[in-house]
C-alpha cells in the first residue's frame, strides 16, 4: 500500500489489516444468525450474544459451546438448557446481519421492542474515574493500534481501571464479547466504556447487562436515547480527555440540570 500526503507525495509502506469474517451461530441445531466479525474470543462472544438475544437469562442456561471451522466459515454451536429451548422460534432471523447492524434480519419489527429485566441500579462512580478509564482504554486496544479498524468495549471499576475488555470490527460484537466475559466470569463493572456511538442496540445490550451506566466516545441515537430514558440507564456521551456530556442521568449522579 501506499501512504499518500497533501504534497501529492507517494511513499510505500507495510500495515496490519483487521479480519472480518463470517460466523454462523447455531442453537440448539438450529440456524439463527451469521455475523461478520471478528473471529476471536468466540465461547465469550455466544454468551454475551445468546443472553443479549433473550435466548437465554443466565450463562447457566448455556450447556455448550462448540466452535469449529468448516469451509465458508466458523460456526459456532449452542446448546441450551431445556426450559430456554422455545425461545429461539419466538425469535427467528431470516438473513444475515453485518458489522454495523445487530438486528438486521429480524422477521418483525415488533421483536425489537422485548422485555427488559428490571432497571439498572444507581451508578456508583465519581467523574474523574471515568476519565481515567478513557485514558487507560489504549492500553487495551491492541487490534485497532495495529489496524485502525475495530471497536472497544470495557468493563470499569469506580476507580476507572479496566477490568477487561474486548474489541471486534462490528461495535454490538466487541459489547457482545465482554458481556459474554462478565457472564462467565461474573464480574459485575461500575460502567462499561465503548468506543463507538450509542444505538439503540448498545442502550439494549446494556440494560439486559444491568450495568449501571453506559459510557460512549460518540454521540447516542435518539432511539437509544429514548430507550435509556424509558428504562433508567445512566448514559454518558461524547467521552473526550476534556469533556464528557452526561446525556441521561436519573438518578442526578452528576448533579441537577
Amino acid at each position: 500500500m501506499l501512504v499518500l500526503t497533501p504534497e501529492a507525495s507517494a511513499v510505500a509502506a507495510e500495515r496490519l489489516v483487521a479480519e472480518e469474517a463470517p460466523v454462523a451461530i447455531e442453537v440448539d441445531g438450529i440456524g439463527y444468525a451469521v455475523m461478520m466479525m471478528t473471529p476471536a474470543d468466540l465461547p465469550a462472544f455466544a454468551t454475551g450474544f445468546i443472553l443479549t438475544e433473550r435466548l437465554a437469562d443466565h450463562a447457566t442456561d448455556i450447556l455448550d459451546i462448540d466452535v469449529f471451522q468448516a469451509e465458508a466459515g466458523t460456526i459456532v454451536r449452542v446448546a441450551l438448557s431445556e426450559r430456554c429451548r422455545g425461545r429461539i422460534h419466538e425469535r427467528v432471523r431470516h438473513r444475515s446481519s453485518d458489522t454495523s447492524c445487530g438486528l438486521c434480519g429480524l422477521s418483525g419489527l415488533e421483536q425489537l421492542r422485548r422485555p427488559v429485566p428490571g432497571r439498572p441500579p444507581r451508578p456508583d462512580v465519581a467523574v474523574p474515574a471515568l476519565f481515567a478509564a478513557l485514558g487507560r482504554l489504549g492500553d487495551h486496544q491492541p487490534l485497532t493500534r495495529a489496524t485502525g479498524a475495530a471497536h472497544a468495549a470495557a468493563a470499569c471499576d469506580a476507580m476507572g481501571r479496566v477490568m477487561t475488555a474486548f474489541e471486534d470490527v462490528g461495535r454490538h460484537n466487541a459489547l457482545d464479547k465482554l458481556i459474554g466475559a462478565m457472564a462467565l466470569a461474573g464480574i459485575s463493572p461500575a460502567f462499561i466504556l465503548v468506543t463507538s456511538r450509542i444505538s439503540f442496540e448498545m442502550v439494549d445490550k446494556a440494560l439486559v447487562a444491568r450495568v449501571p451506566l453506559l459510557v460512549g466516545i460518540s454521540a447516542p441515537t435518539g432511539l437509544a436515547l429514548d430507550h435509556a430514558r424509558e428504562h433508567g440507564l445512566t448514559l454518558v456521551a461524547l467521552a473526550r480527555s476534556d469533556t464528557m456530556l452526561a446525556i441521561n442521568d436519573p438518578w442526578r449522579v452528576f448533579g441537577d440540570l
